[in-house]
């Protein structure tokens, strides 16, 4: 797909056919586009959790209680470990923060290449996902997204107003 065309029809879905998962080969590549994503130093310091057995789900579901989130076959959640994060030496500055917001862009893009629809969550519980998620103290959730097909009646919106770019570039 060509790459405008691609950012402008990516939107957060919130309507999800819970009886068509996505099949395992699609969701490899939307996986891989997230690996092959840039990271400080290339350090990678992330691990991506697909969740899709009806227990697990069940738990992560929890940690973000919408009626439209439980309907989801799959959810991606965005797992970083802060002490394999690149920091910088001037100021201490980790860069786990922005090498999984940058995974996580790459996972939404490749995920509407292939007609899989998505909706980044940050608000969710963080204590009652680490739990679902049996992850350690130096892990953390960053995002976590719903992976499903649209339901069949669900009509895409005209993206919210945006501002100019005038008013968010600067020439200097």
């Amino acid at each position: 797909m060509d790459f405008s065309k691609l950012v402008n029809e990516r939107e957060s879905v919130r309507s999800y056919d819970p009886n068509r998962p996505v099949p395992k080969n699609i969701l490899i590549k939307i996986l891989d586009a997230a690996r092959i994503a840039p990271s400080a130093a290339n350090k990678q310091p992330w691990k991506f959790i697909v969740l899709s057995s009806p227990e697990v789900l069940e738990k992560v579901r929890k940690s973000y209680v919408r009626p439209w989130f439980c309907n989801a076959p799959h959810v991606l959640a965005v797992v970083g470990n802060k002490s394999s994060a690149w920091v910088r030496s001037y100021d201490k500055y980790c860069s786990i923060e922005t090498d999984l917001a940058i995974a996580l862009t790459h996972i939404i893009l490749a995920a509407t290449n292939e007609g899989v629809a998505t909706c980044w969550i940050s608000n969710f519980d963080p204590h009652i996902l680490r739990k679902a998620l049996k992850m350690s103290d130096d892990e953390v959730v960053f995002g976590i997204t719903p992976l499903g097909y649209p339901q069949a009646d669900y009509k895409h919106k005209e993206k919210k107003e945006r501002k100019n770019l005038e008013e968010v570039v600067e020439w200097r």
